[in-house]
């Protein structure tokens, strides 16, 4: 079935929210493959969606291609039970998110056409939360391959 990715180990069962401030410093330029996925703005972009994108972009190039994933969900959520009174501590860990800020690359594909790949990513974008655009490696290098 969904079998979505999620950390091995993590050094404590829950985490604080954080903020979402700022732009992405890491993980901003296409470093692996030919064309990407960048968001263009900040949010929490679950395992689900991650897995959901990926199927997405395999189907459209029909296993043609390589692809990337720049993204990890190691960060986790935490939800109380419905109807329950306040207090009384944290909630139990429900899913996994990444933090997703503006500028990072989040799937990077190559050896497929421009058209595919554009077609590609837009259904991948579709799944996600976040607003992203499509990159490619000649945009950001400035016209030169």
């Amino acid at each position: 079935m969904a079998e979505y990715k999620i950390p091995k180990k993590v050094k404590y069962r829950k985490q604080q929210r954080g903020r979402m401030s700022g732009i992405a410093t890491r993980g901003s330029t296409i470093a692996f493959g030919e064309f990407g996925l960048k968001a263009v703005e900040p949010g929490w972009v679950s395992g689900k969606q991650i897995e959901a994108a990926r199927v997405a972009i395999t189907r459209t190039v029909k296993r043609g291609g390589k692809l990337w994933i720049r993204v990890f969900p190691d960060k986790p959520i935490t939800r109380k039970p419905a109807e329950t009174r306040m207090g009384k501590g944290k909630g139990a860990p429900e899913g996994w998110v990444a933090v997703v800020k503006p500028g990072r690359i989040m799937f990077e594909i190559e050896g497929v056409s421009e058209e595919l790949a554009r077609q590609a990513m837009s259904l991948a974008a579709s799944k996600l939360c976040v607003k992203t655009k499509f990159v490619s490696r000649r945009d950001e290098q400035g016209g030169v391959l």
